[in-house]
């Protein structure tokens, strides 16, 4: 099943329909992932609170993240700087 179908499934019907309509995560993996449990994003924002760092997700807002240095604020400030410069 491609992403994008298992992302329907969950979204509209599937096992997880607590699923937030506007989720953009595509680490699946992730033990936070909401699709792993039944607390939405909360979980996701509560560890990235703590570590002081950016939500996996936010970093779908820039084109080529993937291969960033890091998930601090610092990190995805600088990505967006440089993603406002180069559009």
């Amino acid at each position: 099943m491609s992403n994008y179908a298992f992302l329907l499934f969950i979204t509209y019907g599937g096992y997880m329909n607590h699923l937030s309509k506007f989720c953009t995560c595509k680490n699946f993996d992730c033990p936070l992932h909401p699709t792993k449990h039944d607390k939405g994003c909360a979980p996701c924002i509560a560890k990235n609170l703590k570590l002081r760092e950016i939500p996996n997700c936010f970093f779908n807002l820039i084109e080529d993240s993937e291969n960033r240095n890091g998930d601090t604020f610092e990190d995805f400030a600088k990505l967006m700087i440089d993603d406002q410069k180069n559009n």
